[in-house]
Protein backbone atom coordinates (compact mmCIF):
# COMPACT_ATOMS: atom_id res chain seq x y z
CA UNK A 1 0.00 0.00 0.00
CA UNK A 2 1.34 3.42 -1.00
CA UNK A 3 -1.17 5.61 0.83
CA UNK A 4 -2.29 8.97 -0.51
CA UNK A 5 0.00 10.81 -2.90
CA UNK A 6 -0.79 14.42 -3.83
CA UNK A 7 1.30 16.10 -6.51
CA UNK A 8 1.04 19.78 -7.48
CA UNK A 9 -2.61 19.91 -6.40
CA UNK A 10 -3.93 23.39 -7.12
CA UNK A 11 -7.37 24.93 -6.71
CA UNK A 12 -8.58 28.51 -7.11
CA UNK A 13 -5.66 30.88 -6.42
CA UNK A 14 -3.94 28.66 -3.86
CA UNK A 15 -0.32 27.58 -4.16
CA UNK A 16 0.09 24.01 -5.44
CA UNK A 17 0.41 21.34 -2.75
CA UNK A 18 2.57 18.22 -2.90
CA UNK A 19 2.23 15.75 -0.05
CA UNK A 20 2.66 11.99 0.43
CA UNK A 21 0.80 10.42 3.37
CA UNK A 22 1.65 6.84 4.23
CA UNK A 23 -0.99 4.32 5.37
CA UNK A 24 -1.92 4.41 9.07
CA UNK A 25 -0.93 8.07 9.29
CA UNK A 26 -2.97 10.93 10.74
CA UNK A 27 -2.09 14.33 9.31
CA UNK A 28 -3.52 17.37 11.08
CA UNK A 29 -4.08 20.64 9.26
CA UNK A 30 -4.49 23.97 10.99
CA UNK A 31 -4.36 27.58 9.88
CA UNK A 32 -6.46 30.73 9.74
CA UNK A 33 -10.13 30.53 8.85
CA UNK A 34 -10.76 31.08 5.16
CA UNK A 35 -7.26 30.08 4.06
CA UNK A 36 -8.49 27.06 2.10
CA UNK A 37 -8.35 24.01 4.37
CA UNK A 38 -11.87 22.87 3.47
CA UNK A 39 -11.26 23.53 -0.22
CA UNK A 40 -8.11 21.42 0.01
CA UNK A 41 -10.11 18.49 1.39
CA UNK A 42 -12.77 18.96 -1.29
CA UNK A 43 -10.11 18.93 -4.01
CA UNK A 44 -8.64 15.67 -2.66
CA UNK A 45 -12.14 14.17 -2.66
CA UNK A 46 -12.58 15.41 -6.26
CA UNK A 47 -15.63 17.43 -5.25
CA UNK A 48 -14.27 20.67 -6.75
CA UNK A 49 -12.29 21.37 -9.90
CA UNK A 50 -8.52 21.33 -9.51
CA UNK A 51 -5.30 20.65 -11.34
CA UNK A 52 -2.52 18.30 -10.33
CA UNK A 53 -2.68 14.66 -9.40
CA UNK A 54 -4.11 12.63 -6.51
CA UNK A 55 -3.29 8.92 -6.27
CA UNK A 56 -4.48 6.27 -3.84
CA UNK A 57 -2.14 3.29 -3.60
CA UNK A 58 -0.62 4.36 -6.92
CA UNK A 59 -3.89 4.70 -8.84
CA UNK A 60 -4.95 8.12 -10.15
CA UNK A 61 -8.35 9.37 -9.01
CA UNK A 62 -9.18 10.05 -12.67
CA UNK A 63 -9.22 6.30 -13.30
CA UNK A 64 -12.09 5.85 -10.83
CA UNK A 65 -15.75 6.59 -11.27
CA UNK A 66 -16.44 9.64 -9.07
CA UNK A 67 -18.71 7.64 -6.75
CA UNK A 68 -16.10 4.89 -6.38
CA UNK A 69 -13.37 7.43 -5.57
CA UNK A 70 -15.52 9.12 -2.92
CA UNK A 71 -16.34 5.81 -1.29
CA UNK A 72 -12.60 5.22 -0.89
CA UNK A 73 -11.61 8.84 -0.21
CA UNK A 74 -14.46 10.08 1.97
CA UNK A 75 -14.99 13.56 3.38
CA UNK A 76 -16.87 14.48 6.54
CA UNK A 77 -17.77 18.17 6.20
CA UNK A 78 -18.07 20.49 9.17
CA UNK A 79 -21.84 20.59 8.54
CA UNK A 80 -23.00 17.09 7.62
CA UNK A 81 -25.76 16.61 5.07
CA UNK A 82 -29.03 14.73 5.73
CA UNK A 83 -31.71 14.30 3.06
CA UNK A 84 -34.28 11.87 4.50
CA UNK A 85 -36.57 12.25 7.51
CA UNK A 86 -35.26 9.45 9.72
CA UNK A 87 -31.71 8.53 10.71
CA UNK A 88 -32.09 4.93 9.57
CA UNK A 89 -32.95 5.99 6.03
CA UNK A 90 -29.34 7.14 5.68
CA UNK A 91 -27.81 3.78 6.60
CA UNK A 92 -27.69 0.59 4.56
CA UNK A 93 -25.84 -0.99 7.45
CA UNK A 94 -24.34 0.14 10.73
CA UNK A 95 -21.93 -1.06 13.37
CA UNK A 96 -23.69 -1.34 16.73
CA UNK A 97 -20.38 -1.10 18.60
CA UNK A 98 -19.57 2.20 16.90
CA UNK A 99 -23.00 3.54 17.85
CA UNK A 100 -22.45 2.56 21.47
CA UNK A 101 -18.98 4.08 21.59
CA UNK A 102 -20.38 7.42 20.42
CA UNK A 103 -23.27 7.40 22.87
CA UNK A 104 -26.13 5.81 20.93
CA UNK A 105 -28.02 2.53 20.78
CA UNK A 106 -29.76 0.95 17.80
CA UNK A 107 -32.98 2.86 18.56
CA UNK A 108 -31.28 5.94 17.11
CA UNK A 109 -32.14 4.56 13.68
CA UNK A 110 -35.80 5.44 14.35
CA UNK A 111 -35.04 9.02 15.37
CA UNK A 112 -36.09 11.97 13.21
CA UNK A 113 -33.21 13.93 11.74
CA UNK A 114 -34.84 17.28 12.52
CA UNK A 115 -34.76 16.36 16.22
CA UNK A 116 -30.99 15.78 16.32
CA UNK A 117 -28.60 18.23 17.89
CA UNK A 118 -25.64 19.46 15.86
CA UNK A 119 -23.32 17.18 17.84
CA UNK A 120 -25.57 14.15 17.36
CA UNK A 121 -25.68 14.76 13.62
CA UNK A 122 -21.92 14.99 13.43
CA UNK A 123 -21.28 11.81 15.42
CA UNK A 124 -23.82 9.88 13.37
CA UNK A 125 -22.38 11.30 10.14
CA UNK A 126 -18.98 9.91 11.14
CA UNK A 127 -20.49 6.46 11.71
CA UNK A 128 -22.26 6.72 8.35
CA UNK A 129 -18.97 7.57 6.66
CA UNK A 130 -17.05 4.74 8.35
CA UNK A 131 -19.74 2.25 7.32
CA UNK A 132 -18.46 2.60 3.73
CA UNK A 133 -14.99 1.43 4.88
CA UNK A 134 -13.03 4.27 3.24
CA UNK A 135 -9.27 4.08 2.87
CA UNK A 136 -8.88 7.83 3.36
CA UNK A 137 -10.81 9.93 5.90
CA UNK A 138 -10.97 13.67 5.22
CA UNK A 139 -12.32 15.16 8.45
CA UNK A 140 -13.18 18.86 8.53
CA UNK A 141 -13.26 19.84 12.22
CA UNK A 142 -15.30 16.75 13.16
CA UNK A 143 -15.35 17.57 16.88
CA UNK A 144 -15.89 21.34 16.73
CA UNK A 145 -19.49 21.02 17.97
CA UNK A 146 -18.76 18.34 20.59
CA UNK A 147 -18.04 18.50 24.30
CA UNK A 148 -14.66 17.22 25.54
CA UNK A 149 -15.93 13.73 26.43
CA UNK A 150 -17.57 13.14 23.06
CA UNK A 151 -14.53 14.59 21.29
CA UNK A 152 -12.31 12.01 22.97
CA UNK A 153 -14.70 9.23 21.97
CA UNK A 154 -14.56 10.35 18.33
CA UNK A 155 -10.77 10.52 18.48
CA UNK A 156 -10.63 7.00 19.91
CA UNK A 157 -12.99 5.55 17.30
CA UNK A 158 -11.08 7.12 14.41
CA UNK A 159 -7.78 5.93 15.87
CA UNK A 160 -9.03 2.35 16.19
CA UNK A 161 -10.47 2.43 12.68
CA UNK A 162 -7.15 3.69 11.35
CA UNK A 163 -5.15 1.00 13.14
CA UNK A 164 -7.51 -1.76 11.97
CA UNK A 165 -7.66 -0.67 8.32
CA UNK A 166 -4.35 1.22 7.81
CA UNK A 167 -6.43 4.18 6.65
CA UNK A 168 -5.00 7.62 5.94
CA UNK A 169 -6.59 10.40 8.00
CA UNK A 170 -6.44 14.11 7.14
CA UNK A 171 -7.97 15.97 10.08
CA UNK A 172 -8.58 19.73 10.20
CA UNK A 173 -8.35 20.96 13.80
CA UNK A 174 -7.72 24.24 15.62
CA UNK A 175 -7.30 22.58 19.01
CA UNK A 176 -3.59 22.35 19.95
CA UNK A 177 -4.20 19.68 22.58
CA UNK A 178 -6.19 17.55 20.16
CA UNK A 179 -3.47 17.88 17.56
CA UNK A 180 -0.92 16.62 20.09
CA UNK A 181 -3.11 13.62 20.88
CA UNK A 182 -4.00 12.46 17.39
CA UNK A 183 -1.44 13.62 14.83
CA UNK A 184 1.55 11.85 13.39
CA UNK A 185 2.28 14.90 11.24
CA UNK A 186 1.08 18.50 11.61
CA UNK A 187 0.91 21.08 8.84
CA UNK A 188 -0.02 24.75 8.83
CA UNK A 189 -2.06 25.69 5.78
CA UNK A 190 -1.41 29.16 4.35
CA UNK A 191 -1.86 31.09 1.12
CA UNK A 192 1.65 29.94 0.21
CA UNK A 193 0.84 26.24 0.70
CA UNK A 194 1.72 23.84 3.49
CA UNK A 195 4.57 23.86 5.92
CA UNK A 196 5.20 21.10 8.40
CA UNK A 197 5.67 21.56 12.13
CA UNK A 198 7.54 19.16 14.35
CA UNK A 199 5.16 16.96 16.33
CA UNK A 200 6.10 16.91 20.01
Amino acid sequence: MDGLEITELQFLDKAPVTLHIKPSTCVCLSGPSGVGKTLFLRAIADLDSHSGQVLLDGIDCLLYKPTDWRSKVSMLPADSQWWEDSVGDHFEDYNAEWLQRLGFNKDVMTWQVNGLSTGERQRLALIRLLANHPQVLLLDEPTASLDPENSLQVESLVDDYQKNTQAVVVWVSHDPEQIKRISHRHFIFSQNGLYELEVS
